[in-house]
């Protein structure tokens, strides 16, 4: 069971979730622009990272809270956090540090290319 979140009622308020409570967190490089990842956060996730600047997430396989980096030591720090003109959609500008995808990569997005 997710813990009962602090988040702020006022940004809470705006969010439009999925049917499990979640929105998807596009994670870009504050630098390069580049997009790093998309994860997944409930209001709780938000609510820590907002107020510890280190990009936090929903694990939908696991089932728990994960901070980025927290194993790896690739984290991301936290500069600002938007929210779509939907509200169905968060973006989560980040210092990075290592590589953000779990396979080493630099981003999710650098293999497979489609088109």
């Amino acid at each position: 069971m997710r813990d009962v979140s602090s988040l702020d009622a006022a940004i809470a308020g705006r969010l439009k979730r999925d049917d499990s409570g979640l929105v998807p967190a596009v994670v870009q490089d504050a630098t390069s622009r580049a997009v790093l990842m998309v994860g997944w956060m409930d209001d709780e996730a938000l609510h820590r990272t907002l107020t510890t600047g280190r990009s936090t997430f929903w694990s939908r396989s696991r089932g728990e809270y994960w901070v980025k980096g927290e194993t790896s030591g690739h984290t991301q720090h936290v500069r600002e956090v938007r929210l779509d003109c939907d509200g169905d959609t968060l973006l989560v500008v980040v210092d990075q540090v290592g590589p953000a995808c779990h396979t080493g990569a630099t981003t999710c997005f650098d293999e497979d290319l489609l088109t």
